[in-house]
C-alpha cells in the first residue's frame, strides 16, 4: 500500500482547503489519507454539508473506501484505488438543506478527472453565487481560462443559479484529459486589455442590475477605465444579486467579486466590486490573491517548475501551500510576507 499522507486540519487557516486539496491529491497518488481536528477552531467545526460534498465525490470518482463522512466529523480516512471516468453527480443539500458551494466542491474533483484517461461530466447542485467560494462567473471566466496554458480543457455551463440560503443551484462540468500540465511563469500580467463583467439578479427587478451596473461603471470612470457590464437576469429558486469583474491583462486574468444581502444597497455591491479591481490594479502582481491561491495545486502537479507573484500573500495560500507539500515532492519558495505582495516558486522534486 502507498505511504500514508497524515494531515492536521486546524493547521493554519484551518479550513476546508486543506481537504479539498488533500482529497485530490490523495486521489491523484493513490495514497491514503487520514484527516484529523477538521475545522477544530470553526464555529462549526468538523465536517460541513459542502465538505462531506466534496469527500464523497471523490470517493465516487477515486473508487475510494472512506471511513468518517458524516456531518460534524472532525476526523476521515480516505481510501482510493483507480481514478474512473464518466459522468458524476452530487448534491451538497444531500443530507441537510444547504446553499454550499458548488465550486468549492470542484475544486476537489477538477484535479484528478484532468488528469484522468478519458472525458467526464461533472453535474452539482448547490450554492452557485455563496459567500466565501468563487461564484461560477468566475470560474467560467477566469479560472478555466487560466488553467489551458497547462493543457487543461474544461467548460462550464450554468443551469440555474443557487443562492444563500436557499440554494439549488445546478451547473454541469465537462473535462477533456490531459496527459501532462504544463509549467506556468506568471510573474508579470501585462498591460490591461479590457475590463468586461455582470451584473447578476435572481427573481429580484431588473432596476437593481442596472444600479448595481451603473455603480460599478462610475466608480472606474472616475479612474479613467471603460468596462463592459452585462446586467443579467438568472432563474433560481431563491433570491440574490451578485457583481463579477474580469480585468483581462496581456498575460493573465484576475476576477473580482461582490454579493448582495438584504438591506445592502445595489450601489454598494457594485462599488464593492470596483474598489477591489482598482486595489488589484494598484499593484505590479501577476495574480490576485483568490487566484494564487486556486491555481497552485494545478502548478504543483505539473512537469517543471512554475512560478508566479501575487497581490498578496495570504495565510489561505500558505496552508494550501503547507498542504500540497504534504501530498507532493515538491519544493515550495515564497517571497514576501503574510499580507503582502509576494511571489511563489514551486519546484518538483522527483
Amino acid at each position: 500500500m502507498a505511504d500514508l499522507i497524515r494531515i492536521d486540519g486546524s493547521y493554519g487557516e484551518g479550513g476546508g482547503q486543506i481537504l479539498r486539496t488533500a482529497l485530490a491529491l490523495s486521489a491523484i497518488t493513490g495514497r491514503p489519507l487520514e484527516l484529523f481536528d477538521i475545522r477544530k477552531d470553526r464555529t462549526r467545526p468538523g465536517l460541513g454539508n459542502q465538505h462531506l460534498a466534496s469527500v464523497r465525490a471523490l470517493a465516487q470518482i477515486a473508487q475510494a473506501q472512506v471511513e468518517g463522512d458524516r456531518l460534524g466529523s472532525d476526523r476521515l480516512r480516505l481510501t482510493p484505488t483507480t481514478v474512473r471516468t464518466g459522468t458524476f453527480s452530487c448534491d451538497v443539500a444531500e443530507e441537510r438543506g444547504s446553499a454550499g458551494s458548488v465550486t468549492l466542491v470542484l475544486q476537489a474533483c477538477l484535479p484528478p478527472l484532468c488528469l484522468a484517461p478519458n472525458p467526464s461530466q461533472l453535474v452539482l447542485r448547490g450554492g452557485t453565487h455563496v459567500p466565501w467560494s468563487p461564484p461560477v462567473h468566475y470560474v467560467q471566466a477566469v479560472l478555466l481560462p487560466m488553467l489551458e496554458p497547462l493543457g487543461i480543457r474544461a467548460s462550464l455551463e450554468l443551469v440555474r443559479a443557487g443562492w444563500y440560503p436557499a440554494g439549488g443551484g445546478e451547473i454541469r462540468v465537462t473535462m477533456q484529459p490531459a496527459s501532462r500540465l504544463i509549467s506556468q511563469t506568471w510573474n508579470s500580467r501585462g498591460t490591461l486589455r479590457h475590463i468586461t463583467g455582470w451584473s447578476i439578479v435572481s427573481n429580484l427587478p431588473n432596476d437593481v442590475a442596472q444600479r448595481q451596473q451603473r455603480a460599478v461603471c462610475d466608480a472606474l470612470r472616475a479612474q479613467h477605465l471603460d468596462a463592459v457590464i452585462e446586467c443579467v437576469a438568472l432563474p433560481s429558486p431563491g433570491t440574490g444579486t451578485c457583481v463579477v469583474l474580469v480585468a483581462e491583462f496581456e498575460s493573465t486574468r484576475a476576477g473580482f467579486a461582490a454579493l448582495g444581502k438584504p438591506g445592502k444597497p445595489a450601489e454598494q455591491v457594485g462599488r464593492e466590486a470596483a474598489r477591489a479591481l482598482l486595489e488589484f490594479l494598484n499593484t505590479d502582481a501577476a495574480l490576485e490573491e483568490h487566484l494564487a491561491d486556486q491555481v497552485a495545486i494545478f502548478l504543483a502537479l505539473a512537469q517543471g517548475p512554475s512560478a508566479f507573484t501575487t497581490a498578496k500573500i495570504t495565510r489561505h495560500l500558505l496552508t494550501n501551500l503547507w498542504t500540497i507539500q504534504q501530498c507532493l515532492p515538491v519544493q515550495v519558495t515564497i517571497e514576501g510576507e503574510e499580507g503582502k505582495p509576494g511571489g511563489v516558486a514551486i519546484q518538483p522534486m522527483a
